[in-house]
């Protein structure tokens, strides 16, 4: 059963702001180390699919910069390997859209040229292990032309995307866009027959402009589509308060060990050496991830400091995410705040965000 994979990565959402100014929301960092696209090529690695195709958005350089040829997730290689192929001009920013039929069509070649059984397609901006071994094999039993990944979520109103409506033998009713309470929420992920994916594109060629998703949505009359339960932590990221919360969730330690600490299913990322962090004798630190390179002095809560930050001497960060080379001056306060790369915070200077409206400050600024 060869299977290749497809990570869409051409979609964003405006609600960033200057997060994704000159990057994709796959770039994005996360955790401290992270990319949220390391997420996806990882569990593609650790099922042990070695052509993994990569759609990828013209804001792409530093999507681009940082997975390279795939040496990370051991995807550079003669036969097979990684290959990043254009997507659209202009993407999709629609809530919960992530494989474009345009996108898909002008990689059609990625589905001919090779002569797999299986295509696994994923978003991009999740935080999750996903096994997808036991995902191939559910579907190959199966016999199903597609199955959807999901996951039961206790508040589909706090999600953005799709849910499946699925009966008591595990086949999809429906798609819809809004839910209540205990739903079956659409994981951005599912696995397809190869010939069948080269049938649908064409099939739908002439609908390029819609979303692959709303096309079976619209079309189940004429599909039978399986499904398979993820049962693990799924961290979904479109706006800019999940990203807060998905990565404070990274000082959970249930939810860390399971992400990053099963040695069978590792979670790879482009190698940045740095000298231990640095905790002064006056630094009180609680509940939070210091990287590496890190010079603490001041109060740190609840956050997410990334490589080579310095807290100044009565500082406080509270709730943020500050990514590299930050810096935070003596005596300033971040409470609800996202800082890109190379933000200077001058000393006294004090930000308050809301829990549901961050603070976003963008790259190279210093306030």
């Amino acid at each position: 059963m060869k299977t290749i994979g497809l990570i869409s990565a051409n979609y964003g959402s405006s609600e960033f702001g200057a997060l994704l100014k000159d990057r994709s929301l796959a770039s994005l960092p996360y955790g401290g180390r992270y990319r949220l696209i390391d997420f996806a090529l990882s569990n593609m690695a650790n099922a042990g699919i070695t052509t993994v195709g990569v759609i990828a958005p013209t804001n792409s350089g530093s999507l681009i910069d940082h997975i390279g040829v795939g040496n990370p997730w051991s995807l550079a290689r003669k036969k097979g390997g990684l290959f990043v192929m254009p997507g659209s001009v202009y993407g999709m920013q629609q809530s919960g859209s992530r494989f474009l039929m345009r996108d898909l069509l002008l990689c059609r070649i990625f589905f001919i040229k090779d002569g797999a059984d299986y295509v696994v397609m994923s978003g991009s901006s999740d935080v999750c292990n996903m096994d997808y071994e036991p995902l191939i094999k559910a579907h190959a039993e199966s016999g199903k032309p597609i199955t959807m990944v999901y996951k039961k979520v206790p508040r589909g109103e706090e999600f953005h995307g799709y849910f499946l409506d699925i009966d008591e033998n595990g086949k999809v009713n429906s798609i819809n866009t809004e839910s209540f309470g205990w739903s079956n929420y659409f994981a951005d992920t599912f696995i397809i027959s190869r010939q069948y994916m080269v049938d649908f594109m064409n099939w739908y060629s002439a609908l390029e402009y819609r979303d692959m998703i709303d096309i079976i949505r619209d079309n189940m009359d004429t599909m039978d589509i399986g499904t398979f339960e993820f049962r693990g932590y799924l961290g979904k990221i479109k706006n800019p308060w999940q990203f807060l919360k998905v990565n404070q969730a990274m000082t959970d330690y249930d939810i860390r060990n399971e992400v990053f600490c099963n040695p069978e299913r590792l979670i790879y990322t482009k190698a940045q050496d740095e000298a231990p962090v640095f905790h002064y004798p006056d630094a009180d630190v609680r509940n939070s991830v210091i990287s590496a390179g890190c010079r603490i002095e001041g109060r740190v809560e609840n956050s997410v400091i990334f490589r080579s930050c310095h807290i100044a001497k009565g500082a406080v960060v509270r709730n943020s995410v500050i990514m590299m080379h930050g810096t935070i001056g003596e005596g300033a306060v971040l409470d609800n705040v996202i800082a890109d790369k190379y933000v200077t915070i001058n000393p006294g200077v004090k930000i308050y965000g809301g829990k549901r409206e961050p603070v976003i400050i963008g790259k190279n600024q210093s306030i």
